[in-house]
């Protein structure tokens, strides 16, 4: 296992009050790092969630409540943070939204990118971690989606700028001697999800007994992942040193089709899915399946959590939490 010991850090989270922020700031706090959260707490979706994943962080994580395409505010961070690492973690995600107001994914993932691309040079910060996706690998016909593999046709807006990133991301590492590691996370599950997600929105109606949202027959595929792996990962990626840029896939590599995941909630939550048919979704892919070999090889990282543990888990927080 190649991995440096991380010593203590500032480290700067972007998004760092949402779903996988909120974790890896409560994870690299407890580690005695010293966190920034930068997060502009918009209402994409209810704000008080935002507001609740805060509440359960150290004391000592500082928050900046700003918006990433913010130059100015972003500047202002830095000079005040003097960051070793940023992990970004903020964007406009969706791939469905994404398709009816691309301008705003444009300037909120890709100017905001560049804003604190931009920032860590100016500011000599060594280290950059920025989320990519799933998404990027489009309609790729080779299964597992391996990081070698052409990428000719993402399909939505949300996917065309997480490439975009990693292609600025590629930049910045070549051109002003910045570690960066793009991660590429195949749906992240768990407490604290996000509730625009289908494994939220699912657990949430079956529950309530009320009709959930079937998009396509039922055959589309996935690869989830529970987010203490995406955690793990994300840390091993803070630790790694041999070399200046990478690209890597975070996945469970446990692919089940939408009808698979609907039939192990139902057995989980102990209630039957009345299901509303709808039609296949423009923008969705119809399968997601990632190659983990290089995370392995890397950072001798490894999915640890299975789907059914993983679900059982969340659909305890969801009635604990939630409901």
């Amino acid at each position: 296992m190649r991995l440096a010991p991380l010593k203590e850090k500032k480290i700067l989270i972007t998004g760092g009050a949402g779903f996988i922020g909120s974790h890896l700031a409560e994870q690299l706090a407890s580690e005695g790092h010293l966190v920034t959260v930068f997060d502009d707490f918009n209402d994409y979706y209810p704000p008080a969630i935002k507001e609740r994943n805060i509440a359960q962080l150290p004391q000592e994580v500082q928050i900046i409540r700003a918006d990433i395409r913010d130059a100015v505010a972003v500047e202002r961070a830095f000079v005040a943070g003097q960051f070793d690492s940023v992990v970004h973690l903020a964007a406009r995600a969706g791939v469905r939204p994404s398709i009816s107001n691309p301008k705003l994914y444009v300037t909120t993932n890709i100017d905001g990118t560049f804003n604190l691309l931009d920032a860590c040079r100016h500011h000599g910060v060594a280290q950059f971690v920025f989320a990519s996706s799933s998404s990027v690998y489009g309609v790729n016909q080779k299964v597992p989606f391996s990081e070698t593999d052409p990428l000719i046709r993402t399909i939505s807006p949300y996917a065309a700028t997480k490439l975009a990133c990693e292609q600025i991301c590629s930049n910045y590492s070549h051109l002003f001697g910045i570690r960066i590691m793009c991660l590429r996370l195949f749906t992240v599950y768990g407490p604290r999800q996000r509730p625009d997600l289908a494994i939220h929105k699912f657990t949430k109606r079956i529950l309530a007994g009320e009709e959930i949202e079937r998009y396509g027959d039922g055959s589309s595929r996935r690869d989830y992942t529970y987010i203490s792996d995406i955690v793990a990962g994300i840390r091993a990626s803070l630790s790694y040193q041999d070399s200046d840029f990478e690209i890597v896939n975070l996945g469970g590599s446990h692919v089940v089709t939408l009808s698979q995941l609907i039939s192990s909630l139902e057995e989980i939550l102990g209630k039957k899915a009345q299901i509303k048919q709808l039609p296949n979704q423009a923008g969705d892919v119809p399968r997601t399946a990632a190659d983990v070999t290089k995370a392995r090889q890397l950072w001798d990282w490894k999915p640890e959590v299975d789907l059914r543990q993983g679900l059982s888990e969340y659909a305890q927080w969801h009635r604990e939490e939630v409901s």
